[in-house]
Parts: structure tokens; C-alpha cells; sequence
């Protein structure tokens, strides 16, 4: 295909792209929170099809029961989850981790890097939400000695964890994904390879340059009485 096929074909991610556009948009310009950003998607997602004259009545009862079986997918794994998490937290194997990293009395580079880690594995058995709510009550004070701010290393958290999310055995997004396309694991992981290269790079980056973490926000159009 030539790059003037490619290019004429391209025309036809304008809908797609304009749909996500108007889901992330409303949530940044503060129009819709996270859950009424997604009905937007979904209201956005019918009228595509239906201008597409795709939507009918067997494609949306197909669509309807994907997602039924997707979201009970998620259910039962996070009900998995519920029940490891509980087993980690009486056995306090997260925060005694989080207790003897704060024992090694590390630089401020060290210490992320300590972490890095730590959030890395951790994410190997347990969901973020449960890395975060088990380990925080001990790594908050040591960023807050270290002279770490704190929004910025909320951020790094949230980049961390959501990377600890796609590392094999136990990474939540991967079960998710082997459930919607029918692959095995190893050919999941392999797959998300590349991705969690990516958001390692991302985490360096975020580290060298730390006012990138919050150049969105501090440079987005205040809104009247903020």
C-alpha cells in the first residue's frame, strides 16, 4: 500500500480519534467526571455506528452481551484479587518489604529506584489499588524525608503501579487480555513487552525532567473562580 493509500485511508480514524477526543476532553476541561466521560464514549461509540449503518439490533445485543462477559471477567479476577490481598495483608509481608527499604537509609535516586522495584513486584501478586493501600502508610514518610513532593510521586505511583499491572505471572491487564482474545499468557506477556519498556522510560524521564509530571495542569486554561 503506498503512503498516498495509507493516507486516504487515514481519513477514516477522524470519528475515532474525535470520539476520544471528546471523552478525554470532557474529563481535563472539567465538563464530565471519569464515569460520565464513559457514557459519553458509549453514547459517542452508537452514534458512530449508527452513522456508519452498522447498528442494528444483533450487533448491539452482541456488543451488549461482549461487554456482560468482559465486565463478569473482571469481577471474578478482581474478586481473586480481593481475597489475595487480604491473605498478603495478615501475613504484613508488604509492609515489612516497605519497612526494610526504609532501613537502608537511601538517596533520593536510590530510593526511587528502591521502589521502582518494589512496586514492580509487588504488582506481580497483588492489584495497584492493594500495593498502594498496604504500603503506604510506611513509604509516605520516607518520601517525605527524602524531599520528594508529594503530587509528583503520586504520579510516579500511578505510572509504576499501572506498569506493575502487565508483568506476568499475576498482572492484572494481562488476565484481561488473554480473557478478550483467547492467546495464552506467555504470548500476552511477550506482547506487552514493548509497552512496559515504554513506561519504564517513562518513569527515567519523569525522574530527569520532574516538572513534567504537572506541565498539563499548571499549563491548562484556569477556570473562572479556580
Amino acid at each position: 500500500m503506498s503512503f498516498a493509500e495509507k493516507l486516504n485511508n487515514s481519513r477514516f480514524l477522524i470519528p475515532v480519534l474525535s470520539l476520544i477526543a471528546l471523552v478525554i476532553g470532557s474529563m481535563y476541561l472539567g465538563l464530565a467526571t471519569a464515569t460520565e466521560a464513559a457514557a459519553f464514549g458509549v453514547l459517542g461509540s452508537l452514534g458512530l455506528a449508527a452513522g456508519q449503518g452498522s447498528l442494528n439490533r444483533s450487533t448491539f445485543f452482541e456488543s451488549l452481551m461482549g461487554a456482560v462477559r468482559t465486565s463478569a471477567m473482571i469481577a471474578l479476577i478482581l474478586s481473586g484479587a480481593a481475597f489475595l490481598s487480604l491473605s498478603m495483608g495478615f501475613t504484613g509481608l508488604p509492609r515489612g518489604l516497605a519497612d526494610f527499604i526504609a532501613s537502608l537509609e537511601l538517596s533520593r535516586f536510590q530510593l526511587l529506584m528502591a521502589l521502582l522495584v518494589f512496586y514492580i513486584v509487588l504488582g506481580c501478586f497483588l492489584d495497584g489499588i492493594s500495593s498502594v493501600v498496604l504500603t503506604m502508610a510506611v513509604v509516605e514518610p520516607m518520601i517525605r524525608q527524602a524531599g520528594i513532593d508529594i503530587i509528583w510521586f503520586g504520579i510516579f505511583i500511578v505510572v509504576v503501579v499501572e506498569m506493575a499491572q502487565i508483568t506476568p505471572p499475576i498482572g492484572f491487564n494481562l488476565f484481561v487480555l488473554q480473557g478478550m482474545t483467547r492467546h495464552e499468557m506467555n504470548f500476552i506477556a511477550r506482547a506487552a513487552l514493548p509497552m512496559f519498556a515504554i513506561m519504564v522510560v517513562m518513569v527515567f524521564v519523569l525522574i530527569a525532567f520532574p516538572e513534567l509530571a504537572t506541565w498539563l495542569p499548571d499549563n491548562m486554561r484556569q477556570r473562572p473562580g479556580g
